[in-house]
């Protein structure tokens, strides 16, 4: 028996209505929407300027709440915080700090998803060669163009190895070369089996890359299905050849009229004008002509394909790990991600081997010595212990009645 798959995102009678001071309803941005997107799918969001779906993607997120209907991201309520580090997200305009550089923006975003200071190294430098930004990392975010800041927004979106991927208008402000990299990232992206939701107002954009696509108007959906079963006409025939002879075309002609009586159109196909616009550009790549532009994207990052373990994995991970004596090795997770002591753990740690310290100095001189100062300490080691109390959070009250006991 076929096991069943739980779709990334699923939508049923989804409705949200903005309301006015007196809560009446004024705008009714998505009504009655009913989609899902499955794992491993890119999918279109389509639809003119206030068709709902920007509002769709902040209710995906969790930025809004709906008024109707229900909604679910990994068959959890958008509400729950732990699916937040399995979404990745590119808004439509790049929020970006502008007194921060690239690689100072990627290391930022690798912090709010606490990655270790390795990891975001190795991430930061793929990602700036995958989106081409490698010789320009240095330079402020606030004198890059609105194209190299996309860029660096679709490198910020992909630093935690997201497995679903909102993009809000990608390709916005790009050149055709910038253009056909990205749609190409986002090709492979799905190949490896990211889950991509894609909101675009250029068709064609949407034509190349998704598997399926969704188009709105007034809020409402007016179409749903794969590119193939929207975009094919059943009622005609197209029959493409190399280059007949005229003889050749005539009979095909007079064939066509004998048995079906019907006309044919011969043309000469046409290209189209963006392949013309790389084949030019990457011509002269080939021959080193100068520019001060973006260089050619790189390659993308190995650890976008490399599946993200499932909380069973981890779980049966830690099982066999606790049935192993304790002389092995720690498990992979543990080497892969390695934890760094937090502030007060270190400064709690410090102050520990401080008094530790005084406590054997003092055992080490000899026992008179030890009868004068039978007073209570004061100073340094008992502001040491104070602070000590003060982050474990225990009473210092208490210690104190103990002392007097003793």
């Amino acid at each position: 028996m076929k096991k069943q798959t739980l779709p990334v995102v699923q939508t049923v009678g989804l409705g949200k209505t903005f309301k006015d001071f007196w809560h009446r309803p004024r705008v009714h941005a998505v009504k009655k929407l009913t989609m899902d997107i499955q794992p491993g799918e890119v999918f279109g969001l389509l639809g003119p300027n206030g068709s709902g779906k920007s509002t769709t993607i902040k209710l995906l997120l969790g930025l809004l709440h709906p008024s109707q209907g229900r909604i679910s991201v990994f068959g959890r309520p958008t509400t729950d915080v732990q699916i937040k580090h399995r979404i990745g997200y590119l808004p439509e305009e790049s929020y970006l700090y502008p007194f921060l550089n690239a690689r100072e923006t990627l290391d930022f975003y690798g912090r709010l998803f606490r990655l270790h200071p390795r990891i975001r190294r190795d991430r930061i430098e793929m990602l700036l060669d995958m989106v081409g930004l490698q010789h320009e990392a240095k330079r402020r975010i606030g004198e890059y163009s609105k194209g190299m800041a996309r860029r660096i927004g679709l490198a910020q979106a992909l630093i935690n190895d997201p497995e679903f991927l909102i993009l809000d208008e990608p390709t916005s402000g790009l050149d055709p070369i910038g253009t056909r990299q990205i749609k190409d990232v986002i090709r492979k992206l799905g190949d490896m089996g990211k889950t991509i939701l894609l909101s675009s107002h250029l068709l064609a954009d949407v034509e190349d890359v998704c598997d399926r696509v969704c188009i709105l108007y007034g809020g409402q959906q007016r179409a749903e299905g794969s590119i193939s079963e929207l975009l094919s006409e059943k009622d005609r025939t197209q029959i493409t050849s190399e280059t007949l002879s005229p003889e050749t075309v005539a009979e095909v002609r007079k064939l066509i009229q004998e048995r079906e009586s019907k006309t044919i159109d011969v043309t000469t196909p046409r290209g189209r004008l963006e392949n013309l616009f790389l084949r030019i550009v990457r011509d002269a790549q080939t021959a080193k002509v100068a520019t001060s532009g973006v260089g050619a994207a790189g390659a993308i990052p190995e650890f976008l394909g490399t599946a993200t373990s499932t909380g069973d994995e981890i779980i049966q991970s830690l099982l066999q790990a606790t049935e192993k004596p304790a002389a092995t090795e720690p498990i992979e997770i543990a080497k892969a991600l390695p934890q760094e002591p937090s502030a007060s753990d270190m400064i709690v740690n410090q102050l520990l081997g401080n008094t530790k310290e005084r406590e054997e100095t003092a055992e080490a001189q000899p026992q008179e010595s030890q009868q004068t100062e039978s007073a209570p300490p004061s100073g340094p080691i008992e502001a040491d212990r104070n602070v000590i109390d003060g982050l474990l959070g225990n009473s210092v009250d208490s210690e104190s009645k103990e002392r007097g006991n003793g």
